[in-house]
């Protein structure tokens, strides 16, 4: 990168030399250093590949580029090593900040593990932890291995495994997994897979290998790089070689040469790509799409099928409070029920207390003191307000004989929803619902995808089936894929393209990069994502504005189309001008105007994606999310 910057700023002060009417030796001596700063790195590896009985376009360039200084035309070589130093640059930055973020993902795992001997505890590395041992996990502690509990009850948060945005709860026999995180039980776990076999580490082997094979993938001018450079090659060397051993003289032959190198040159072909797509690129992050290259530019404008995470994709990834249901012949009304469990979550950590303590501020609500608070993990919180003895948790608080409530319950989950009980001294007051946020045009956005790829999304979550069904018939998704580990969702990914399917798998967390990179396409959530999702995905949607990802996908295609256009021109001004310098005369001045005449235009006809207009918009109204503010909604028991 170091390089490529050089490059391009010895180009840019020689080109204001040039215009500004400098001496010729001193900006030549400006694009001369341009040439060595940006051009050794391709040179050495075009010399490379030469060894290896390979002729890449990087070498091809750098010969052209000397070929252009050594017949005046310094500075359409500097301009054409400045192009390669920073792709390759670009490419080599991207790779980078992947396998920095792959290994920072294993620091999820904590270093040390207490394990339980046969005289007490010991510390001790997870590296070392084997299949069978029992390890005690305390409140706030991350779980070092994957394993199956075997006393204690408590919540984890394993969202980073399975994307499920509420902990979910851990009673002996239930599995849990090495980098989540303990609530406020204690857990002894039996260890059931070796450090090296974690899921954890799955995802990092999983991320680094799907990576590795999708960076194979090239742009449509570097795949016919090699035949149109030995091709090149060879012609110009017949075209010295030839004359002269016919008795031509050298000067002219040389001349002859040299200007079909110039003609030939893919100058033109490389700007009929880039500009169209680079252009694109600047007009997506405008609009709040971070598209990471040209690769991923061309491979979006292939997409067929797009497969969406739930928690924090479709979804905001974060519970709303958006029923308060009372219970038959209670005096208490529905601000002062919520000012209740407010009072009596608001020393609690659990995502859903502060969901609720969150929704008594925004309606204004004082919270009295409490006093006695407990907490019972898997179960829910009590405490005192006042003489008041205030629980709220989980439906088990139920009494077993409530018909009612039990149904209201019932019908609460299935809408998706997740249902809170409040007892005020011992008896139901009502039935609190809290669910994930629906985005702002989720279901715009798939209709929009339908329209333009003719196939219906897929949701892929580890949520539970219940609450996957419930955001799916709300946005239009028919085909839902719940309760899956990353594992289950390259599996799904890899089972859509093996029917031949371009995918883009729309996530945002570290679940989800494993599936990203394997994907055709990964797109992240900008705000909500994790480090590792941000880095391995392709594209990342900055504003986390679901209407961008139809938006994008279309002008990927238009982009496509563009270049389809620009390679035609181009091809057609390098046919005719070679074939004037083979059978007729070519003056050297005419050739270099029609080369760089053909490259301007195809430039100027790339750069008209920059425009405003050129960024397609959704057809039709963008419907409202209805849960965009809490709705209190009162139903008697």
């Amino acid at each position: 990168m170091r390089w490529a910057l050089t490059a391009a700023g010895l180009f840019v002060v020689g080109g204001i030399a040039q215009l500004a009417g400098a001496p010729p030796w001193l900006y030549w001596a400006l694009y001369l250093a341009c040439y060595a700063t940006g051009g050794w790195e391709p040179g050495w590896a075009g010399l490379k590949a030469l060894r290896d009985k390979t002729l890449d376009v990087d070498l091809l360039m750098v010969v052209a580029a000397v070929g252009a200084a050594a017949i005046g035309q310094v500075f359409d070589g500097a301009l054409l090593i400045v192009i390669f130093a920073t792709s390759g640059a670009l490419e080599a930055l991207a790779t980078k900040r992947t396998e920095d973020s792959v290994r920072g993902l294993l620091d999820l795992a904590p270093e040390t593990a207490t394990r339980i001997t046969g005289t007490g505890e010991e510390v001790v590395d997870t590296a070392v932890l084997d299949v069978g041992d029992v390890l005690i996990i305390r409140p706030g502690e991350r779980i070092g291995g994957d394993g199956t509990v075997l006393d204690g009850a408590s919540e984890v948060d394993q969202a980073t495994i399975t994307g499920e945005p509420l902990p979910a709860d851990k009673r002996p026999s239930d599995e849990v997994f090495a980098g989540t995180v303990n609530g406020t039980g204690t857990l002894r776990v039996r260890v059931t897979r070796p450090a090296a076999d974690t899921v954890i580490a799955r995802i990092v082997a999983m991320v680094t290998e799907a990576s590795a094979s999708k960076a194979k993938t090239q742009l449509f001018i570097e795949r016919i790089e090699q035949r149109y450079s030995v091709g090149m090659v060879i012609a110009t060397v017949a075209l010295f070689v030839i004359p002269l051993l016919s008795g031509a003289d050298l000067q002219s032959t040389l001349l002859r040469a040299m200007t079909f190198m110039i003609v030939a040159s893919p100058c033109a072909l490389v700007l009929s790509t880039m500009p169209p797509l680079l252009s694109a690129i600047a007009n997506a992050g405008r609009h709040g799409v971070l598209v990471k290259s040209a690769v991923v530019l061309e491979k979006l404008s292939t997409i067929t099928y797009v497969a969406f995470d739930k928690t924090g994709t479709l979804t905001e990834g974060s519970p709303q409070l958006t029923q308060i249901r009372r219970a038959s012949g209670v005096a208490i009304d529905e601000s002062e029920l919520l000012a209740l469990a407010a009072a009596v979550e608001r020393p609690s950590e659990h995502p859903l207390a502060r969901a609720i303590v969150s929704a008594a501020r925004q309606a204004g609500l004082t919270l009295d003191s409490v006093e006695n608070f407990a907490s019972t993990p898997g179960h829910g919180v009590r405490a005192h307000v006042g003489d008041t003895l205030v629980e709220v948790g989980k439906p088990t608080l139920l009494p077993a004989d409530h018909a009612v409530a039990l149904d209201l319950v019932g019908e609460l989950e299935q809408t998706g929803h997740t249902a809170v009980v409040i007892r005020v001294n011992g008896i139901v007051t009502g039935v609190l619902g809290l669910t994930d946020r629906v985005r702002e045009g989720a279901a715009d956005t798939v209709a929009g995808l339908i329209s333009l790829t003719g196939a219906r999304p897929v949701l892929l979550t580890g949520d539970n089936p219940r609450a996957a069904a419930a955001l799916a018939a709300h946005v239009g998704i028919t085909d839902v894929r719940a309760g899956l580990l990353p594992q289950d969702k390259v599996d799904a990914v890899r089972e859509l393209e093996a029917n031949g399917a371009k995918v883009m798998l729309v996530g945002d967390g570290i679940n989800d990069a494993p599936a990203m990179a394997a994907a055709t396409i990964g797109a992240a959530m900008g705000r909500a994502g994790s480090d590792l999702a941000l880095d391995t995905a392709d594209a990342i949607i900055t504003r986390d504005d679901l209407s961008t990802i139809p938006a994008v996908i279309a002008l990927a295609r238009r982009a496509r189309r563009l270049v389809i256009a620009n390679l035609t021109i181009a091809a057609t001004f390098i046919v005719v001008l070679v074939a004037w310098d083979l059978f007729g005369h070519l003056p050297l001045p005419l050739g270099v105007a029609g080369h760089e005449g053909s490259t301007i235009l195809v430039g100027l006809n790339g750069l008209r994606l920059l425009r405003e207009a050129a960024w397609p918009t959704m057809k039709g109204p963008v419907r409202r999310a209805d849960t965009r503010s809490p709705r209190f909604v009162s139903q008697t028991l």
